[in-house]
């Protein structure tokens, strides 16, 4: 038996009056996830524990069959181990995102958590520039992809408080930099970078050619090293996975599975679809399990823009849900998909949500024959399954 989890991130929304009360899953050219649907078993699944913020971190966490309140420690210390630093018991992972800030007379606000998706190569500059002023016995800087970076405090706190930065767009952040004890380390860290950042060559080219600039760090997702068993240990089967973002990579990296570097691979919309999924079926000619986490569609529903996610949408189907439906069918007999959202990402709210995501899965042994099409719509059908604690979902997926 053959196992490939479908991860299309933030994919989820909710029904908005711009497209009739429907959501852009709903308005997608979907015929693949569709199929899956109509032949495959349908339910929710809460991914989001009660009292975690809903990020993808912990979403994931929970897809892969682990107790979040058991396990989760924070987002940037799987990013730590994606990009291959060692954390120490008493070091504090932080990431490290380069941002936009808007200066105003009136304060001072985020114009974007991205630096408008600036490239690795830019982005891995101005992390040396920073690593070359602000670097200390205390505190190292570690390049990651595009504008997601991490930094490493040693004898860090742990408690402080601080905001994702795609939760306060378009906001004056002064409500929300790092409170609590260590804060001022934090924030002046982040004061200097922005005296770095602002002259740098890069982006006064960036600037020139109407592109965001990278002017200043931004600190959250904080944790120290979590202990978690690997897939092997829990389930007895091995896996690859494959993603753009760090996060899911260090995620894997903990499970013990293989982690797949599919040339071009972004995390936006312009990223290697179809690489992912080739290289996914080709691992599972010696391994177990599939995991293929899609960035772009939480991309765009930060963004705002609910075209470029129908679009993010549509391209998860066609290129990678497509691909890997004919991949099993011609290699493999028996197999199992796994299709879902890792969690809701609306475009009118641009950030992540907590409610129950719609989840297919399909046994190539048992197809079901029904008319139905995937979206949050299943929510409202009668005697589907519901998942209360996600983590359990895996379980059942890989024993039901």
């Amino acid at each position: 038996m053959k196992y490939v989890i479908l991860i299309g991130d933030g994919m989820a929304d909710r029904p908005d009056p711009d497209l009739n009360g429907m959501t852009p899953l709903q308005i997608a050219n979907t015929p693949n996830m569709d199929m899956l649907a109509s032949k495959g078993k349908i339910g929710m699944v809460k991914t989001i524990p009660d009292g975690f913020h809903p990020g993808s971190d912990v979403a994931n966490l929970c897809i892969l069959g682990y107790d979040p309140k058991k396990y989760y420690t924070g987002r940037a210390p799987l990013e730590a181990a994606s990009i291959g630093v060692k954390l120490e018991d008493n070091d504090v992972a932080y990431r490290c995102n380069l941002v936009t800030l808007r200066f105003e007379k009136d304060g001072t606000y985020m114009d974007d958590y991205s630096s408008g998706h600036i490239k690795t190569e830019e982005s891995k500059v101005l992390i040396e520039a920073i690593r070359s002023e602000l670097e200390s016995a205390e505190v190292s800087f570690y390049p990651g992809v595009s504008y997601r970076h991490l930094m490493i405090w040693k004898n860090g706190n742990v408690g402080i408080k601080c905001t994702p930065p795609h939760d306060i767009l378009g906001k004056e952040i002064s409500n929300f930099l790092p409170i609590g004890d260590g804060c001022e380390l934090l924030k002046g860290l982040m004061k200097k970078s922005i005296e770095i950042l602002q002259n740098h060559p890069i982006n006064k080219d960036r600037v020139k050619k109407g592109n965001k600039p990278a002017n200043s760090l931004w600190f959250w997702g904080q944790g120290k090293k979590p202990l978690i068993p690997t897939f092997k240990e829990k389930y007895n089967l091995t896996g690859s996975l494959v993603s753009a973002v760090d996060l899911a990579k260090g995620l894997g990296i903990y499970a013990g599975f293989q982690i797949l570097n599919v040339p071009g691979v972004t995390g936006w919309i312009d990223t290697n679809y179809l690489g992912k999924a080739e290289y996914s079926l080709e691992a599972l000619n010696t391994l177990d399990i599939a995991y293929i986490h899609v960035e772009s569609p939480d991309e765009a529903g930060h963004s705002g823009n609910y075209k470029l996610k129908i679009k993010a949408i549509e391209d998860f189907d066609s290129l990678v849900v497509g691909t890997v439906i004919k991949g099993l069918e011609s290699k493999f007999r028996d197999y199992r998909i796994l299709l879902l959202p890792d969690h809701a990402t609306p475009f009118r709210v641009r950030t992540h949500t907590d409610e129950p995501v719609p989840f297919v899965i399909f046994d190539s042994r048992l197809p079901e024959n029904k008319k139905l099409s995937y979206s949050e719509s299943i929510q409202h059908m009668k005697d589907i399954m519901f998942f209360e604690e996600g983590y359990r979902l895996m379980d059942y997926f890989l024993k039901g």
